[in-house]
């Protein structure tokens, strides 16, 4: 029980801390997407099951890893690597920030789930949703710097550019 509650306090307070401001998420909600994003409106819904098998996935190596410690602190870098995506994009205005902390959260997350399938299949398994999706939202980042290039400032602008 101890286990669940602070695991689940982490992460409401990692999500928390790294939640963009209105203002922000504005700004990255009017950047132009690809033609072909006909599935955004689903994309919250990934996420929330992809913190759900983050948690399942804690929880069960909470319990299954003799080095607790580590093994927490491994998720507790992964969460906030995926969290601080659009918190970064959003502070920086930067695409390709929110491209490079991407691909850096899959890689972590790669190394993530080799640490933990020796000790739980399952507690490594939960980790394949974000490994399959997380190229995928980084490459829709990646083409969506390319639609909102700013070339009179040399970055990723797009604050007057439209969704489609």
């Amino acid at each position: 029980m101890t286990a669940a509650v602070l695991i689940l306090l982490a992460m409401v307070a990692v999500i928390a801390a790294l939640n963009p401001g209105r203002e922000g998420f504005a700004w990255f909600m009017a950047l132009r997407r690809p033609a072909w994003l006909t599935f955004e409106r689903l994309i919250p819904a990934v996420w929330a099951a992809i913190y759900a098998c983050f948690y399942a996935s804690a929880l069960l190596s909470w319990n299954a890893v003799p080095a607790r410690g580590p093994a927490m602190a491994a998720y507790l870098v992964l969460l906030v690597l995926v969290q601080s995506y659009t918190w970064l994009i959003c502070r920086t205005r930067s695409l390709r920030n929110g491209t490079v902390v991407g691909f850096a959260g899959w890689v972590w997350g790669v190394a993530l789930a080799v640490a933990m399938a020796p000790h739980s299949r399952p507690a490594w398994l939960l980790l394949v949703p974000f490994l399959l999706w997380s190229p995928v939202g980084t490459f829709i980042t990646w083409r969506m710097e390319g639609l909102n290039r700013n070339p009179g400032r040399g970055a990723q602008a797009g604050a007057s550019g439209t969704k489609r």
